[in-house]
């Protein structure tokens, strides 16, 4: 019983680490593709907002997974740093996402790379090296490491 218990908790944790990876990796990917589609196009400067509504829909859908991936992962670090660099990426993440949204500011659209990469750089480094063994409930406030 103990060691299904153990191998349960394993495979929860890999699958968050990877799907936070995979889905913030899938996001860079949509970033990336997404100029070369419209330069291929020989579009105005207006060309983004043509776009077909699914396409620029993807990057809410990529951050909804992604933040279900920093949900889990932050919950069974056992570096509370690690898990507050994961949010912090989110929400750099997510206000460079709204803001291209909204237009709020003037940001170059590479900014999006930043948070995008930190946050595929955040879950691999964590699911290697901030193992919290066999015991995946870790209160944050005690782990100061």
């Amino acid at each position: 019983m103990r060691n299904t218990l153990n191998t349960s908790l394993l495979l929860r944790r890999n699958t968050s680490y990877l799907l936070g990876a995979l889905a913030s990796g899938l996001c860079l990917i949509h970033c990336l593709v997404t100029p070369i589609i419209f330069i291929a196009q020989a579009c105005t400067l207006t060309c983004c907002e043509s776009s077909p509504h699914w396409w620029r829909s993807l990057d809410y859908f990529f951050l909804f997974i992604s933040f279900i991936a920093v949900i889990r992962s932050s919950k069974i670090t056992s570096k509370a740093r690690i898990g507050v660099a994961l949010w912090f990426s989110w929400s750099m993440l997510l206000f460079t996402i709204t803001n291209e949204t909204f237009k709020w500011y003037d940001v170059p659209s590479s900014t999006l790379y930043i948070p995008g990469l930190s946050l595929i750089a955040l879950h691999l480094y964590n699911q290697r090296y901030c193992e919290c063994g066999n015991n995946c409930t870790i209160n944050h406030k005690e782990s100061v490491t």
